[in-house]
């Protein structure tokens, strides 16, 4: 195996100099680096990564923080993700919470211990105090969840907007009695924010919400189901119901199909974010540009890492788009 001593003396240089090539130090001739890479060629010398991002105190690896990565929403966003960072020579580390505490903490020890260079917060259950004494061992950006206590670099929806475009989708389609599933709606600033543009909408409307039709921690399509077996056994049933995910509003279409309801004129359903899976069940749904999302996400770490500056607050906020289909 060779050395970067045999590549040195196959480039008639000197080890310095062949270091200084491969750890793209500056002022370095082109003639040299020719030199260099043509050795490393000839001899099918592969420099040490490793030791590379060691010296250069960069592990060129970003972890990102995702609740539950069946979910398509946060499958699709890590997946172009690790394409944008792929293009930016990084790699990603996936850290899944499920929604836990405990486990959003224990990952922070990645940046504590300068495993990755920086984290990429797609949720958020902890109080961002937690995070706080974190970001002075490196940059953390957020997407997707929000913080108003967060001055780091952040990608997001206002949910408030999206929920309430929605509902009024329902309203002016002349529903009156409409249902609202949700998933972490104690401590999720998104979910939080939905569940206010929904209501806002009603008011906005002049209609009431029955308390027996709020039906809470749904995240798939399972958990859909039952929301579903919830809503049919009630004595006064929701005309529509508005659900705060692709995966979930698909569970409840297919258990009232199965039941023999008709969709929408048994029970109008909306979903939100425009999942693969909503336009093959035909769900009308609130999209969520995830692709924009993602890359603005990864540019401004990117952009983080390189700076090696202090972080400060900065806000990219994007619209949503309504999708009408024959769900209501």
């Amino acid at each position: 195996m060779a050395t970067i001593q045999d590549v040195a003396k196959k480039a008639g240089l000197s080890r310095t100099t062949v270091s200084r090539v491969i750890n793209e130090h500056p002022y370095v001739t082109e003639e040299k680096k020719r030199l260099v890479t043509q050795a490393m060629q000839e001899l099918n010398y592969v420099p040490n990564s490793s030791a590379r991002r060691l010296r250069r105190q960069q592990t060129e690896t970003i972890a990102v923080y995702v609740p539950r990565i069946t979910n398509p929403f946060f499958s699709h966003l890590v997946e172009v993700m690790e394409k944008e960072a792929a293009k930016k020579g990084y790699q990603l580390i996936l850290c899944q919470t499920r929604y836990k505490k405990e486990q959003e903490r224990n990952f922070l020890e990645l940046l504590k211990t300068k495993q990755v260079d920086g984290l990429i917060l797609t949720s958020i259950e902890n109080d961002w105090s937690e995070f706080e004494p974190y970001l002075s061992f490196g940059p953390i950006v957020v997407c997707n969840e929000y913080s108003d206590s967060a001055q780091v670099p952040s990608v997001y929806l206002n949910q408030i907007e999206g929920s309430y475009l929605g509902t009024k989708h329902l309203i002016d389609q002349g529903y009156t009695k409409i249902g609202y599933c949700t998933g972490n709606h104690k401590s999720s600033r998104v979910s939080k924010d939905r569940k206010i543009g929904f209501l806002k909408a009603l008011d906005d409307a002049g209609i009431m919400m029955k308390e027996e039709w709020f039906f809470y921690n749904a995240y798939s399509v399972q958990d859909g189901f039952a929301a579903f077996k919830k809503l049919s056994e009630l004595a006064d049933r929701p005309q529509a119901v508005f659900t705060g995910s692709d995966e979930v509003a698909a569970g409840i279409a297919k258990a009232a199909f199965d039941a023999g309801w008709r969709v929408p004129e048994d029970l109008a359903i909306i979903g939100f974010d425009n999942q693969p899976l909503a336009a093959l069940m035909d769900l009308t749904t609130v999209e969520q540009p995830i692709d924009t999302i993602a890359k603005q996400a990864m540019n401004l770490m990117v952009e983080a890492i390189q700076a090696k500056k202090p972080l400060r607050r900065k806000e990219v906020i994007l619209p949503f788009q309504l999708i009408k289909r024959s769900s209501t």
